[in-house]
């Protein structure tokens, strides 16, 4: 009989690319996204270099992994009732539950954001992507010019209230909601960039009273971009 404790069973793909990039980005907040390397990573999480390199090569690939989680976490939930904006409501709050899990290492991300235009760039083309993937889950279309204006459209939303995310400090991102419920709304007002199917338009998610007053004015801001260089 080995006196040897047995190991244990390896990670399968989902969790270990849950464990690195949750290092990941607790280094990041530490040490900048600029510093962030990806065996670094993986030695502070106890996972092995080699699979981690097969897995992130670049922190591009992180970026694109971690991604698609948040859409997946956006995507969990049918999206079949109430109008579209409310659908597009709760997958995008969804999204940024997926972001305030890895908080300060995202702020950390975004703050590095303005000195790395590779990575606003990329960053930028993985979001078109993602709001993409939730106008169609939400049942607004997504083809010819017109779809093309929504998912800007819905990328200047996102990024509008992503911004608001960065300084909600609040436990139940009350003031974000608020932002997002404005964004929409404003968004559904430019020349009907919803009005893909006849659906009946019920009111938007409510926000708790006060809040409305922290919304900005309307959706806005640059567009991302992406980093293909090693962490």
């Amino acid at each position: 009989m080995s006196d040897h404790p047995a190991l244990p069973p390896p990670l399968d793909d989902a969790a270990f690319d849950q464990t690195l990039i949750a290092a990941a980005f607790r280094l990041a907040a530490s040490e900048g996204w600029r510093n962030l390397r990806i065996a670094a990573a993986a030695r502070a999480a106890g996972l092995p270099l080699a699979r981690a390199r097969l897995r992130f090569p670049t922190r591009g690939a992180l970026l694109v992994r971690f991604g698609r989680m948040a859409d997946a976490t956006a995507l969990a939930e049918p999206a079949e009732e109430g109008s579209i904006r409310d659908r597009l409501f709760g997958m995008l709050m969804r999204r940024l539950d997926a972001f305030q899990a890895h908080r300060e290492g995202v702020r950390a991300l975004l703050g590095s954001l303005p000195f790395r235009p590779q990575t606003t760039l990329f960053l930028g083309l993985l979001t078109e992507a993602s709001m993409r993937w939730i106008l169609d889950a939400a049942g607004a279309s997504t083809t010819g010019l017109a779809g093309r204006l929504r998912v800007k459209g819905l990328v200047g939303v996102w990024l509008w209230t992503l911004r608001a995310w960065e300084r909600d400090e609040t436990a139940d991102l009350g003031p974000t909601m608020a932002v997002l419920d404005t964004a929409l709304a404003r968004a559904e007002r430019a020349a009907g960039w919803l009005d893909s199917l006849p659906l009946p338009r019920s009111a938007s998610r409510a926000v708790p009273p006060g809040e409305a007053s922290a919304a900005q004015k309307g959706p806005g801001g640059e567009e991302p971009q992406g980093e293909q260089n090693e962490g």
